[in-house]
């Protein structure tokens, strides 16, 4: 069994193997200093079974070793509230953070994701005719071209139609792009400013994708909107459509379409989005819609029927494989696609 230890505040990412006490090393790994100081969780991860197997697992637990779901337990909101309880200062518009949950890191191919029907929804790779899925390299791209994952306590609802794309959600949490510079890992929780969306329709449903920085980046006090990110980064909005446009095309399936002819909306766009996916997951946290197949035990909401003791979460962990060595990729994940 092995244990990371993702710092949410920025400032070091640890990690640790679990070894004999006489043998267990701390290595950490500096990386610049938070451009928004503020109180933040620090949360571990837990590898189960075989990494690129269909069983491998990524469980997220707190700093006390509570395990928790990455979708129901992370706040959306970076805020939290100050050690005497009182709540933080509210901040300008401009600086609102989100949580982000990295899924995928910049420049890999593995299609890694929440799972949001298995308990305490871990990530895990994606499979499709049981094999495990892979992101094809369209020329010139290398795999994601973006961090890539989530937020946290969202969740693009099926059974609604959105009033703008006529089309219903995905079925999952929002999705996230950190177009900044540091690469980050599968598991790690950071802090991004939101700069825009797109609305993809994929297979006829709304895919949004959030246009976002990681808090941390050299470029996040800069990038304050789509338009910025456009001025400064030509082709970067360009090549993000593309890549949606044709990602899936290698697989055999046609171009995917877009909302508002491929354009960008704005930062106050996107955040009417982020929280209306977020009222969409209160109400599915509390069966209050039909979640289907989704699981929704948590550790954390109080209002949630699905609430479950530190020693369930821990349980369902137990229960998942332990953690082995990592199986081989194909060098057909290395294949480029000119299309």
């Amino acid at each position: 069994m092995r244990s990371l230890l993702r710092s949410s505040l920025g400032n070091v990412v640890a990690f640790f193997v679990l070894q004999p006490a006489s043998h267990r090393k701390l290595v950490t790994q500096a990386i610049a200093p938070p451009l928004y100081l503020r109180k933040m969780m620090h949360y571990q991860t837990e590898e189960r079974g075989h990494p690129n197997s269909p069983n491998y697992r990524i469980y997220f637990k707190t700093s006390e070793g509570k395990f928790i779901s990455p979708f129901h337990d992370i706040p959306l909101y970076a805020e939290t509230k100050q050690d005497n309880d009182v709540p933080p200062k509210k901040m300008k518009k401009s600086e609102l953070l989100f949580n982000m949950i990295v899924e995928v890191p910049r420049w890999s191919n593995a299609k890694m994701e929440i799972a949001t029907k298995e308990p305490l929804n871990p990530i895990k790779q994606d499979l499709k005719k049981g094999k495990l899925r892979y992101v094809a390299n369209i020329f010139p791209h290398k795999g994601y071209i973006w961090n890539y994952g989530a937020l946290p306590q969202t969740w693009e609802d099926p059974n609604h139609t959105d009033k703008d794309t006529k089309c219903c959600g995905d079925n999952d949490p929002i999705d996230v792009c950190d177009i900044g510079t540091l690469v980050c890992l599968p598991g790690q929780v950071i802090q991004v400013k939101v700069l825009g969306i797109l609305a993809m329709i994929d297979e006829g449903e709304t895919d949004w994708k959030i246009i976002a920085i990681n808090s941390e980046d050299p470029d996040a006090q800069s990038l304050n909107s789509i338009e910025d990110v456009r001025k400064s980064r030509p082709g970067h909005l360009e090549a993000t459509v593309d890549w949606f446009k044709k990602y899936k095309v290698p697989d055999g399936k046609p171009e995917n379409q877009f909302a508002f002819n491929g354009q960008f909306k704005d930062k106050d766009f996107a955040v009417e989005v982020i929280k209306s996916t977020h009222e969409h997951w209160k109400a599915l946290v509390q069966k209050l819609t039909n979640g289907g197949e989704i699981k929704c035990k948590n550790i954390s909401v109080c209002e949630s029927p699905f609430k479950c003791s530190a020693d369930e979460a821990r349980d369902v962990v137990q229960s998942a494989h332990a953690f082995g060595n990592a199986l081989p990729v194909s060098p057909e994940v290395d294949k480029w696609h000119f299309l």
